[in-house]
């Protein structure tokens, strides 16, 4: 139908080469689509309408609707001559008009803006609107909203130590100072932009690492592997772990892949800014969560120290830690126990801190060695701490119990050589 219009109006002129340069002419005018995106030149200007020249055949307006929404503010801004993104609407109406939006125009822009800050590793502030157990939730100044993970918060505004944190209070704890940041600006980088899934995940560590330690995104190896070996920096210090940098890539060394010794304070280990070696554990999610390991590139040596201990050996060791379920004691370095909460006394403990003390020197019993789990259980309430010896009371049930093993196993070969006498006789 267009061709033919063409046509016409072509035919209508006689002059050939006026002919010719009409027929270039509107083949030089552009050809949209409804979601189409273009630049345009504003070419009018009123309260209710602007006029915007994008290349088509007619120009495109953007009404009254469209302006209101925009607000008086930034209406004002926008002047005859100054090139925008609009949005391609209709792009003919009955009136030949192109019909744009502006609005979209604009949404569309901050995502590409977000795209850019993220390439070019730009600062953006962001104002906190919504605080939950998982991290932040942030706002742009466009109305774009976006995610800071509890990971990616500067650890210091949550943590006052590297102290590993026990019971149901830790979380909650950590929620009451994020509360603190609500309806307050802070200054982030963009780390995932998901224009489709109107997904944006931003870091604010990322920021201050940059200013503290100098650490910029680098070209992060192109492939990960289980088992890689590399240098970084430690960048964060948590009470579940520490954070490292190596070569781009930011991972977590969790609190037991720190040493084969147990951590309780993580801070007279590291600090941030101290360069460690980590080996790659485990790489999810399309490479933007690592785990890394500290621990795994020196020999273990709790399977040449636990061949020393049996089960029924009474040993002294100092509490390490005490928690809700029990107290942790350390027997030499890199061997510790556990003694549970029901081990600790004859009576009804409610507290383990109503009977141990961290520092104190204590005899325990082993009662089992698990070395798939590197654990061991010990008992309190079963040793003489004066005397060092198991309790008599128990050393009954100890005998009585062995001499039942006995029992039980002259029965079994008695079983057995009944049944071979047996079976000679047939």
């Amino acid at each position: 139908m267009k061709a033919e219009q063409n046509d016409i109006i072509l035919g209508k002129i006689k002059d050939p080469t006026i002919a010719e340069k009409l027929e270039q002419s509107l083949k030089n005018f552009k050809v949209f689509k409804p979601g189409d995106f273009a630049w345009g030149t504003i070419v009018h200007k009123s309260d209710d309408m602007l006029l915007v020249d994008i290349g088509a055949r007619a120009e495109g307006i953007i009404d009254g609707c469209e302006l209101k929404a925009l607000g008086k503010k930034e209406l004002k801004k926008l002047k005859v001559g100054d090139r925008i993104l609009v949005y391609v609407v209709t792009p003919e109406a009955k009136d030949g008009s192109v019909v744009l939006s502006i609005q979209r125009a604009k949404a569309y822009k901050d995502w590409l803006d977000l795209e850019e800050a993220k390439r070019e590793g730009k600062t953006l502030k962001v104002r906190v609107v919504e605080v939950n157990s998982g991290g932040l939730i942030c706002e742009l100044p466009s109305g774009i909203r976006g995610f800071v993970p509890l990971s990616q918060i500067d650890p210091t505004r949550i943590f006052d130590t590297a102290k590993k944190t026990y019971g149901k209070n830790a979380m909650s704890e950590v929620q009451k100072k994020l509360a603190h940041l609500l309806d307050q600006e802070i200054d982030v980088k963009v780390l995932e932009v998901d224009r489709e899934r109107a997904k944006v995940i931003f870091s604010e560590k990322a920021v201050v690492f940059e200013d503290k330690l100098g650490i910029k995104p680098g070209e992060a190896p192109k492939r990960l592997v289980p088992g890689q070996v590399l240098e970084g920096v430690v960048t964060a210090l948590t009470p579940f772990g520490i954070f490292v940098n190596a070569g781009g890539v930011e991972g977590l060394v969790h609190v037991s892949e720190l040493s084969w010794d147990k951590v309780t304070d993580i801070s007279k280990l590291y600090k941030i800014g101290d360069k460690v070696k980590v080996m790659v554990l485990d790489v999810a999610d399309a490479g933007r969560r690592v785990a890394y390991s500290i621990k795994r590139l020196t020999p273990d040596p709790w399977k040449k120290k636990i061949k020393k201990y049996k089960v029924g050996d009474v040993v002294e060791g100092v509490v390490d830690g005490v928690v809700d379920f029990g107290a942790f004691v350390r027997l030499e370095e890199g061997i510790n126990g556990l003694i549970h909460i029901s081990e600790l006394s004859h009576r009804l403990v409610k507290n383990p801190k109503d009977v141990v003390k961290p520092g104190q020197k204590v005899k325990v019993l082993i009662l089992s060695i698990s070395e798939t789990a590197r654990h061991l259980s010990l008992s309190l309430k079963r040793v003489d701490q004066r005397t060092g010896k198991v309790l008599k009371s128990y050393m009954k049930k100890k005998e009585d119990k062995s001499e039942e093993r006995s029992k039980d196993k002259k029965r079994s070969q008695e079983t057995k050589q009944s049944t071979k006498t047996s079976q000679e006789s047939k």
